[in-house]
């Protein structure tokens, strides 16, 4: 039976992510783990477990002792919080993903899971339908060690035989967590403040344009690609991914279908010219190609069911 980890299980992503692989592994076979012990409130439906993955002693041993057979690798330093603390989010970003590498080349490991994100592109890459291979010259710290990421996946796969899936995220929208330092967080923050009755103070320009999808569409994706055949997985840097492209004030004028005194005000800061940086759209007609990838969710889809669901959901 497989044996699952999931590394930084309390973010965004991973959270929402940790639920849907117990569901299909069973409890018993999913730990989660994360560097904050208060995590575990999330998690009373599988094994939780405080771990640093900076800790490779700590780490190696709690996969040879649990007998892991795939791991989840979800913790980094997103984009924002990367700016202010580059050298910090270099060596968790980097040290932490070949630490994980190293663990799947000694043990073995049946699967690994290492997130990338449409961060790697720069200012130089096409911006429209921007292509699964084009020039990636990212000028953020995080876009930075997600590319070098890329190729370390990549070289792990093709000199060890490690059977290292990756995706490319756009801008993930979620209502089970609250924004976690990322660039597109303004298009999470946005509900809560509509529902809240306040204005919100956007830090985008309102034409700023990203790709964006909503999270149940980034867990469906997830699971897809490493329940995909090995076969079927022709890329092993990271694959594009896309779902929707929208600006801020799309975004605001969706909730105003269901809000109509909802307020905004756009006062663009530091994180502008990283938006700026990032493309417009994505091609990736790859991912649906090799192992049939579909999205469910568009802007007006993904406003209403936040709008639904937010209300009631406890933090």
């Amino acid at each position: 039976m497989e044996k699952i980890l999931v590394i930084g299980a309390a973010g965004q992503l991973g959270s929402e992510l940790t639920r849907s692989l117990a569901d299909q592994f069973g409890t018993e076979q999913v730990i989660a783990t994360d560097l904050n012990e208060a995590a575990k409130s999330k998690f009373d439906f599988c094994r939780f477990q405080v771990l640093d993955v900076m800790d490779k002693k700590g780490l190696r041993n709690l996969v040879k002792q649990e007998k892991i057979t795939q791991i989840y690798h979800l913790a980094a330093v997103l984009s924002a919080v990367g700016e202010k603390k580059p050298l910090f989010a270099w060596e968790l970003n980097m040290e932490s993903l070949l630490h994980v590498l190293e663990l799947a080349r000694e043990f073995n490991l049946n699967k690994v899971y290492w997130p990338s994100s449409i961060a790697v592109f720069g200012p130089n890459t096409p911006k429209i339908n921007t292509p699964q291979y084009c020039v990636k010259e990212p000028n953020t710290i995080y876009g930075i060690s997600k590319q070098a990421g890329e190729r370390w996946c990549e070289y792990y796969f093709q000199k060890y035989n490690v059977d290292v899936r990756s995706l490319r995220y756009p801008g993930l929208i979620g209502y089970k967590s609250l924004p976690g330092g990322g660039t597109t967080d303004y298009a999470v923050d946005i509900y809560h403040k509509a529902l809240a009755g306040e204005k919100f103070d956007c830090f985008l320009r309102e034409d700023s344009s990203l790709p964006m999808m909503y999270m149940p569409d980034a867990i469906k994706a997830t699971l897809d690609l490493m329940n995909a055949p090995r076969e079927s997985v022709k890329i092993r840097s990271s694959y594009n991914l896309a779902a929707m492209n929208f600006t801020p004030k799309e975004s605001y004028e969706s909730i105003l279908k269901h809000i109509p005194d909802f307020k905004i005000e756009y006062n663009p800061d530091f994180r502008q010219a990283i938006a700026d940086s990032w493309p417009d759209s994505i091609d990736d007609s790859c991912a649906r190609k090799d192992w049939g990838w579909q999205h469910d969710y568009d802007l007006d889809a993904m406003t209403k069911d936040i709008l639904e669901n937010l209300p009631n959901y406890k933090f």
